[in-house]
C-alpha cells in the first residue's frame, strides 16, 4: 500500500515541476486524473508517450512538430516574404492563435545573454541570415518580448540584418514593456502585428 502512495507522491512531484502548477495544484490535478483514469488518465498517458517519441524541432524554423518540417514551413501559402522572429515556441503559438500573421517564423530559442554564455551561434542567428537569402525574405518582423534581454537581442539582430537591405519591423502598440507574448490575448497580438513599425 505504501508503495502505491509513494508512486502517487512521485507523480504529484513531477506534475508540480510544470509551469503554473505548484504542489497544491499538482495534487488536485493528479487526484482528478486518478478519478477519471479510464476516460482521461489512460489516453493522456498514451498520448504523452506518443508525443515524447515523435516530437522534434522543425529543421527549418525551430517550431515543435511531429515531422522533420512543421506544417507552417511546409505550406507554400506561407511563403509571403515575411519572416517573424520569436524568442520561443510558446511565442510562435501565441502569434498563431491570433490568425493575423500569414508568413513564416524563426524561433531563436532564447535571448542573448553573456552571463549564460548564449551568443548569436546558440540562437541560430547565422541560420536566420541564410534563410533570408534562400527564402527571398523581404521583411523581418522582430516579435521579441518587451524585456531588456528581448530588446537587446532585437537590436543585435537589426544591426546584423542591416547590410542585407531587408525591411526590419517590430510589433507596435498593445505589447507592454516587460510583457511576454504568451500571456497576451489574441486581439492585442493582432493589433500589435497590424501596427508594426520600422525597427
Amino acid at each position: 500500500m505504501s508503495g502505491t502512495r509513494d508512486e502517487i507522491e512521485d507523480l504529484i512531484a513531477l506534475m508540480a515541476r510544470l509551469p503554473g502548477l505548484g504542489p497544491r495544484s499538482a495534487r488536485r490535478a493528479v487526484l482528478h486524473l486518478i478519478r477519471k483514469r479510464a476516460g482521461l488518465m489512460a489516453p493522456l498517458a498514451q498520448m504523452m508517450g506518443h508525443v515524447a517519441d515523435t516530437a522534434r524541432e522543425c529543421a527549418v524554423c525551430g517550431n515543435i512538430s511531429t515531422g522533420e518540417i512543421c506544417d507552417i514551413c511546409a505550406d507554400p501559402r506561407r511563403a509571403t516574404g515575411e519572416l517573424c522572429v520569436v524568442e520561443d515556441v510558446a511565442d510562435l503559438w501565441a502569434m498563431e492563435r491570433g490568425h493575423a500573421f500569414k508568413g513564416r517564423y524563426h524561433v531563436l530559442g532564447g535571448t542573448l545573454s553573456a552571463l549564460e554564455a548564449v551568443g548569436p551561434e546558440e540562437l541560430g542567428i547565422p541560420k536566420l541570415l541564410d534563410r533570408i537569402g534562400a527564402e527571398g525574405v523581404q521583411e523581418v518582423i522582430l516579435a521579441l518580448n518587451a524585456t531588456v534581454e528581448g530588446q537587446t537581442t532585437a537590436h543585435y539582430i537589426a544591426e546584423t540584418l542591416e547590410p542585407t537591405g531587408v525591411r526590419i519591423t517590430s510589433l507596435a502598440q498593445g505589447v507592454p514593456i516587460g510583457g511576454e507574448l504568451d500571456y497576451l490575448d489574441d486581439g492585442t497580438i493582432s493589433a500589435a502585428l497590424r501596427a508594426r513599425r520600422s525597427f
